[in-house]
């Protein structure tokens, strides 16, 4: 899992790259949470969910925002962000030139940001949108959501009422031609403490689910 520098909007951005053995291999970005509140790349969550994809072969990035870790630049309430996250993909993609497709990850803010990518990144085949926060963020932009994806939420997230995650599905489920699941996981918080490896399964099982409808089903 190599460390990597690149060049960002800001400054540069610290991040870790799993490459793929297969050229055409998929991309995968994993997004972290809130900078403000200690979200990092190495957050549990998003740990997890590097190694989920680096285990069916996909080309893995995770960074850290501007100005956390060793990323430069201040936080910018989103906007700079998502150019940071613009620039992650943009770099991944001339180190993997030959991706055939790309999927976000994101859990909380990052959640935000990833659903804000994949509405200016037609590549974008599949999201996971862990936790979002459609009382905090507007998603008023997925008009309509281009890709198919999951998103979960725990049953027991305080700070995320389930009616506001219910109504953003049900927007979402009201457009053709892509797919919504939703998924909660019992018991769960907004952090999912105690519950990470039930998120993790969960996700796991939804992407080797794609990837097999797509025709690309994992190996083993």
């Amino acid at each position: 899992m190599p460390e990597v520098m690149f060049a960002g909007p800001s400054g540069r951005i610290e991040g870790r790259f799993q490459p793929a053995k297969d050229k055409n291999a998929p991309i995968a970005m994993i997004l972290h949470p809130h900078p403000q509140f200690g979200g990092t790349m190495n957050n549990q969550i998003v740990y997890r969910l590097f190694y989920m994809f680096a285990e069916r072969d996909f080309a893995v990035l995770r960074f850290n925002f501007r100005g956390v870790g060793r990323s430069q630049g201040t936080f910018d309430h989103g906007q700079g962000e998502l150019s940071d996250a613009a620039a992650a993909l943009d770099w991944v993609q001339t180190i993997h030139q030959d991706a055939r497709a790309c999927w976000i990850a994101g859990f909380s803010f990052g959640a935000w940001i990833g659903m804000q990518l994949l509405m200016r990144r037609p590549e974008v085949e599949g999201f996971m949108s862990i936790a979002p926060q459609p009382n905090l963020y507007d998603f008023s932009f997925l008009a309509p959501c281009p890709s198919s994806g999951l998103i979960v939420h725990g049953a027991d997230d305080k700070v995320v009422p389930p009616k506001d995650v219910q109504n953003l599905v049900e927007k979402l489920k009201t457009q053709k031609g892509i797919v919504v699941e939703q998924q909660t996981i019992d018991g769960a918080n907004h952090f999912f403490e105690n519950h990470i490896d039930p998120l993790i399964e969960s996700c796991a099982g939804y992407l080797d689910r794609r990837l097999t409808e797509l025709g690309h089903p994992p190996e083993g």
